[in-house]
């Protein structure tokens, strides 16, 4: 487990440095580091968050957090493996434990057409909260009844 999570920490930044990191001030990466980091994975992995990894020849490659069944709060996929379906894979993982009509994202701004493309539409204006600028999204799903 302490292995798996230094993994999809490890996925996390790379992805995230690779992708996002040069468009927000150092704050930005500070925060998302602590964030990604082992404690702070294992910290919302305490609470009402499910936690999904995607892997690969026994490495994890992908990370996805849906946040009390109604928030996507993490998605990345290592670099070395994107354009493989990994992403898609995970997010309909999401779809499938969510407990919402609406999911939501708060989506980093150079991950929006992706979020677009998974079937989620913007909401509002993009914002910064700690440093990390967002776009809010959200996807109607099928009804959960």
């Amino acid at each position: 487990m302490e292995a798996d999570l230094e993994q999809a920490s490890r996925v996390c930044m790379a992805a995230f440095m690779g992708a996002v990191a040069e468009s927000l001030p150092p704050l930005g990466i500070e925060t998302f580091s602590r964030i990604a980091s082992v404690e702070g994975l294992r910290a919302r992995m305490a609470q009402d968050n499910v936690m999904l990894g995607y892997a690969q020849d026994d490495r994890i490659v992908g990370v996805a957090e849906l946040k009390q069944g109604c928030h996507v709060a993490m998605l990345f996929v290592d670099p070395a493996a994107q354009q493989q379906g990994i992403g898609r894979a995970l997010m309909a993982a999401m779809i499938e434990q969510a407990r919402v009509e609406v999911l939501t994202v708060s989506a980093s701004l150079s991950s929006v057409p992706a979020y677009e493309r998974y079937g989620f539409a913007c909401t509002g204006d993009a914002a910064e909260s700690s440093g990390l600028r967002y776009q809010p999204m959200e996807m109607r799903l099928a009804s959960r009844a």
